[in-house]
């Protein structure tokens, strides 16, 4: 697993140190635990895989595609939650399951054979807390089975890549985490101003020709590379009519939270970690959890050109920060005397995953507290891609 941020050069000043620690009950895990002997076939497969990863990082894969078995089908099938709604296929986990090797074996040639077909993401909306809707995509079943072996596949390689920041549905990390890596951030490292971005519609803009470009970064299997297109242009059907589509990828499918990360591995996640090392002198920490991210820096006038150059940075990629929910705000230990001294208010507060994170004292001293965001105020609780990994 990644180092925390610059815990190999400060260990006892790391931002995200609990990365190692045991997991908590909330992690992100597979759904469901796979039976220990097929479990334990699917996982020797990918050793390999996960190896190489970690040794080379610079290699790409080329052939990956015969990871794809009946067993790694049958554990991705499990793995779906069973009450879920049916996609455009109207075919349902319990119904699915009924002749289920025979099922798997066909969808498995089918997919080696090239004749595997991805259908239509069918589009339901769910109420934000702000009262508008959330586009949803219901993948049909098949799709969906697919879509999490190769999400299986795929995280042996990713998971050794992705940054020890990166926390949003990543096995063996949970909300909490990601919390609790910014609490300790900003109570031990010198963070003064605080960066809360928002990615405007980020799934929704996610470029389908720069998706590609960053898996081919890693994955040379044309196969895969080929399925992953075929996800993103499948369309989407809402009240019987289908409707291409150019860019974005579907919340609530399978493959979604996968790509979101790589894509912002590469637009954001490397970047930072090349921005603080080649451009900050003071402290900079970060926890991203999928799309929603928090910057924090000891220095006003770096965190103003972070952002500007932030910007700059997404624009490359067709993406934008939300005007109206991007904030940089003065957050932390020296906050709320420096505002005194100069006549002004109170912090400024920010919401983070749900938690609205406060400057505030104990008899210990500074602590950043966190407490529940309060609905009435409509502050949503956590980011887009909370529904992007909804098997709704």
């Amino acid at each position: 697993m990644n180092p925390a941020n610059k815990a190999t050069e400060q260990p006892t000043k790391a931002a995200e140190p609990g990365e190692g620690r045991t997991p908590t009950k909330e992690n992100i895990d597979p759904p469901h635990t796979p039976p220990a002997q097929e479990g334990a076939r699917v996982s020797q497969g990918l050793a390999g895989v996960r190896q190489r990863a970690k040794e080379n990082k610079q290699d790409r894969f080329t052939t990956l595609l015969h990871h794809l078995t009946v067993d790694l089908l049958r554990e991705s099938y499990k793995a779906l939650e069973k009450s879920a709604a049916p996609g455009v296929d109207g075919v349902r986990w319990a119904e699915y399951g009924v002749g289920l090797e025979g099922r798997l074996a066909d969808l498995k040639d089918r997919i080696h054979r090239g004749a595997y077909r991805a259908q239509p993401s069918r589009r339901i909306y769910l109420a934000k807390a702000n009262g508008q809707q959330r586009p949803i995509g219901i993948a049909a079943l098949e799709d969906k089975i697919v879509q999490q072996a190769v999400v299986t596949i795929l995280q042996a390689i990713y998971e050794v890549d992705f940054q020890g920041f990166s926390y949003g549905f990543r096995p063996g990390r949970s909300p909490h985490d990601a919390l609790d890596a910014l609490s300790v951030g900003i109570e031990r490292q010198r963070v003064n101003w605080i960066l809360d971005a928002d990615i405007r519609s980020f799934f929704d803009r996610m470029s389908h020709e720069w998706t590609v470009k960053f898996v081919e970064h890693r994955i040379a299997d044309t196969r895969i590379v080929r399925l992953i297109q075929k996800w993103l242009r499948g369309g989407v059907s809402e009240d019987g009519e289908w409707s291409r589509t150019t860019v974005g990828t579907p919340q609530g499918a399978v493959i979604s939270p996968l790509l979101a990360n790589v894509y912002l591995h590469y637009v954001f996640d490397l970047w930072l970690e090349a921005w603080r090392k080649k451009v900050a002198e003071g402290d900079v920490i970060a926890v991203r959890y999928a799309d929603d991210l928090v910057v924090g820096f000891e220095h006003q006038h770096e965190a103003e050109r972070f952002l500007a150059e932030f910007r700059e940075r997404l624009a490359e990629f067709g993406l934008e920060l939300h005007p109206d929910k991007t904030r940089l705000i003065e957050f932390g230990r020296r906050a709320r005397d420096n505002r005194r001294q100069r006549g002004e208010g109170e912090p400024e507060s920010f919401v983070f995953l749900g938690f609205t994170h406060s400057c505030g004292t104990n008899g210990a001293g500074y602590h950043p507290a966190a407490l529940p965001a309060e609905a009435s105020r409509g502050e949503t609780a956590g980011s887009e891609a909370d529904a992007s990994s909804a098997d709704a």
